[in-house]
């Protein structure tokens, strides 16, 4: 494998850089990854670039589809698919593994492939298992083919919370307490005592650290899974719920205090941080689920009502966990301000939502990048790095 992007061709420097935008995926934040590339292409300067949409279904086939971003938006509550935009129910796009042909071809049953020219870029807004967790920045780097955002590393720590956390730990940031139950913890035990002790564990943890818990999918983002819980009573049915998406859980203790998110972009001379932003408390849900951000369209402040120190201060944090964690392109990190004045750090997400209400593309126009120029940014940045080990 190369370990730098290719030289360009005579053609490739007398045409406009073409961008793939690759999104769906297997994960259950399929509909999100949809809308989120409505809102890129729809954005997108194609006076600048030429774009190539190709969705992939939850089956996993790669798919030409349709560019319309109108029909890539959720609509009367209801979530859009990649198969509803595909162009065929059964042709395949097959991006080449030879590093020296990023020629993207397209095949139908019964039919001559069709050839539809080099890719020079992938924009991938997959997010969760699939796409965002490093499987497909590991097929990019054996193809040879620049992509926006963190490398296989980076993505596969941003997707596991347990190994994100760790990693955190190591670099001395501050992360709030949690517990991991394994797959095969939840399945031991005795006839009639399946989990007993794992649920003996978060017991001991909740007795530790409190009631109410949160039990969540360690490996899932778009607060999909997600169960807020009073006493232990509710815990089965979390963990069901949670393992509809990983069989991995992670329990965090509630960490009383105000959410606050600061967004993280690669510039030429390094990573830079936007003006942060807050999620205020949602009076119709429990907490920031997937219904109050996506369908109910619960919005945050921007900027953060912060002090001078408070905002310097999760800028420098939000900062360090871009570089603790090696990322690349971009980074939205999600923290807790709580009640005694400590940031904790929550999670980083390395794909961060660019739907119309996301957050990272709001305090980036905040800050003075307008969404246009914030994809442009990414674009640039992924065809200045090389493939390859860096």
């Amino acid at each position: 494998m190369s370990s730098e992007n290719s030289p360009q061709s005579p053609e490739q420097q007398l045409r406009k850089p073409r961008v793939a935008v690759v999104f769906g995926g297997r994960s259950s934040e399929h509909a999100i990854s949809v809308v989120t590339a409505g809102a890129v292409l729809r954005s997108i300067d194609r006076t600048k670039y030429d774009v190539l949409p190709i969705g992939i279904t939850t089956d996993g086939r790669w798919a030409l589809t349709a560019d319309d971003p109108e029909r890539m938006a959720i609509a009367d509550r209801a979530l859009p698919s990649v198969d509803q935009i595909a162009e065929s129910t059964d042709g395949g796009v097959v991006l080449s593994v030879d590093p020296g042909n990023r020629e993207v071809v397209y095949s139908e049953p019964g039919s001559v492939p069709k050839a539809l020219g080099e890719v020079d870029v992938v924009f991938p807004v997959l997010h969760g298992p699939y796409g965002e967790d490093g499987t497909l920045q590991g097929l990019l780097e054996l193809s040879g083919v620049p992509y926006v955002g963190a490398g296989v590393l980076a993505s596969a720590v941003g997707q596991d919370k347990e190994y994100m956390k760790r990693v955190f730990t190591s670099f001395g940031l501050p992360v709030g307490p949690y517990l991991v139950i394994r797959p095969r913890e939840w399945e031991q035990g005795p006839a009639g005592a399946k989990g007993a002790a794992a649920r003996k564990k978060i017991v001991d943890f909740a007795a530790e650290h409190g009631w109410p818990l949160f039990v969540k999918p360690a490996r899932a983002g778009s607060s999909m899974g997600i169960t807020k819980v009073e006493d232990a009573s509710g815990l089965d049915e979390a963990i069901t719920e949670a393992q509809r998406h990983d069989p991995k859980i992670l329990v965090e203790s509630l960490l009383r205090g105000r959410e606050i998110e600061c967004g993280v972009l690669e510039f030429e001379d390094g990573p830079r941080a936007s003006v942060p932003a807050e999620i205020p408390p949602v009076t119709a849900h429990d907490f920031y689920d997937f219904e109050a951000k996506y369908i109910d369209s619960a919005t945050g402040l921007v900027p953060a009502p912060l002090t001078e120190e408070q905002t310097a201060e999760v800028q420098r944090l939000a900062v360090e966990a871009f570089e603790a964690a090696s990322c690349e392109g971009l980074v939205r990190a999600d923290f807790f301000l709580t009640e005694d004045g400590e940031f904790v750090i929550n999670e980083i997400n390395t794909l961060p939502g660019f739907t119309p209400i996301s957050m990272f593309p709001r305090m980036w126009q905040e800050s003075g990048v307008g969404y246009p120029e914030l994809i442009d940014r990414l674009i640039q940045a992924a065809l200045r790095r090389p493939t390859g080990l860096r």
